[in-house]
């Protein structure tokens, strides 16, 4: 039995094989996964029903069984900050800072060949897509 949060086995399984500077997308229910879709990218839709799961469940889950070094966020290009930011910024490492970008830098950086996966999730609050950059695990 796993001892961290996260359980879904292909969610694991791509994860395992992903390894340091690899991309891994939590997607927002309006995130247009399958137009923006990288050439070493799979999708999996958690996307259950409005709202379910979160994008916030999502990442606390991943958080349990990765290090990352990077998390980026699409910037809005007007206005406030959206909230989800404040809630990514509590769940993610203090030593992590939000790298914001643009809507169509954001796009290109999840078309990269680094990234391994997109997980569109039911999430319906604006904004809360989150890039993570996985981290290495330090020999002990």
């Amino acid at each position: 039995m796993l001892k961290y949060k996260l359980i879904h086995p292909e969610i694991i399984g791509f994860l395992a094989g992903a390894g340091h500077g690899a991309q891994v997308l939590i997607a927002d229910s309006n995130f247009p996964a399958n137009t923006k879709i990288g050439p070493n990218s799979s999708v999996i839709y958690l996307n259950l029903s409005p709202g379910i799961p979160s994008a916030t469940q999502v990442l606390q889950a991943i958080l349990s069984a990765i290090n990352i070094e990077e998390a980026a966020v699409m910037q809005p290009e007007k206005g406030d900050e959206p909230p989800i930011f404040n809630e990514f910024k509590k769940l993610l490492p203090p030593e992590i800072e939000l790298k914001r970008l643009g809507r169509f830098e954001f796009y290109n950086a999840v078309k990269e060949p680094d990234t391994a996966l997109i997980i569109q999730t039911g999430e319906q609050r604006l904004y809360a897509n989150i890039l993570l950059t996985l981290g290495v695990v330090a020999p002990k």
